[in-house]
């Protein structure tokens, strides 16, 4: 009860007119990628306009302080390079071929430039220890003036979230959540600490988490929940009875 009231206090719950449209659709998990079409592609984004999906993207910062479209900070899971993302300029990212395809790692903006407001788009930004996360936001930021289509960032960093309420307000912000192992009480208090300290729009939650306590009274009070990562039918179902919208994968593709 008094954690619920200091919610209300600290992270009201935002105008539906504003967050509608995060539950109006299903979103394509780093795009349509499959064997050949990699994650986070353009391919794999025009994948998910064809098929007329949201899309869900990752974006770390590259060297020059632009916003590129990757999910790791290294490069060796993805590429046949390594190291840090964040040592290479977006013009040297722009010809390292994703592995098994021609693709090769975009920049925000030009996917940004594909979707043109077709589809909306979840942009996760990704930090972690060493994270500058203010050049990565304001990077984003960049990109994200005077884009038109419906877009949101989200981030399980509250510090991007906070920084967007402040410097970008009508940004939509999407905390993403997994409870994992971390459900006792110590865990409850800092799902809320997140919450105060981002203030967010939406919640986009760990599907196995799900039926989840802190989920449903966010989604109660008005904040819509999002969640990831769809791959089976019984997760599309969880979906269905205990959040808005699956962030899915190929495979967890929801049925036409």
């Amino acid at each position: 009860m008094l954690l619920a009231s200091i919610d209300r206090w600290l992270a009201p719950p935002p105008d539906p007119k504003r967050v509608g449209w995060v539950g109006a659709h299903d979103f394509a998990h780093r795009g349509l990628h499959d064997a050949g079409v990699p994650e986070n592609s353009l391919a794999a984004f025009e994948a998910a306009l064809r098929g007329g999906f949201g899309i869900e993207l990752d974006v770390q910062r590259a060297s020059d302080g632009t916003a590129v479209v990757f999910h790791d900070d290294v490069l060796d899971r993805l590429t046949g390079e390594s190291g840090p993302v964040s040592r290479r300029s977006a013009a040297q990212l722009a010809t390292i071929r994703l592995t098994g395809s021609e693709q090769t790692i975009p920049s925000l903006r030009r996917v940004l430039d594909t979707v043109a407001g077709r589809v909306p788009v979840l942009i996760e930004v990704k930090s972690g220890l060493g994270t500058r996360v203010t050049a990565l936001c304001l990077a984003v930021r960049r990109v994200l003036e005077g884009y038109a289509g419906d877009h949101a960032v989200m981030s399980f960093d509250p510090r991007v979230l906070h920084w967007f309420r402040v410097h970008s307000p009508h940004t939509v912000r999407g905390l993403v959540v997994s409870e994992g192992e971390d459900r006792a009480l110590p865990g409850t208090i800092r799902r809320h600490l997140s919450l105060w300290k981002g203030r967010p729009d939406f919640l986009a939650y760990d599907v196995r988490d799900l039926p989840s306590r802190f989920a449903r009274g966010q989604r109660e009070r008005g904040l819509p929940v999002a969640s990831w990562t769809i791959r089976t039918d019984q997760q599309q179902e969880r979906v269905r009875l205990h959040a808005d919208a699956a962030i899915f994968e190929q495979d967890g593709e929801p049925a036409a």
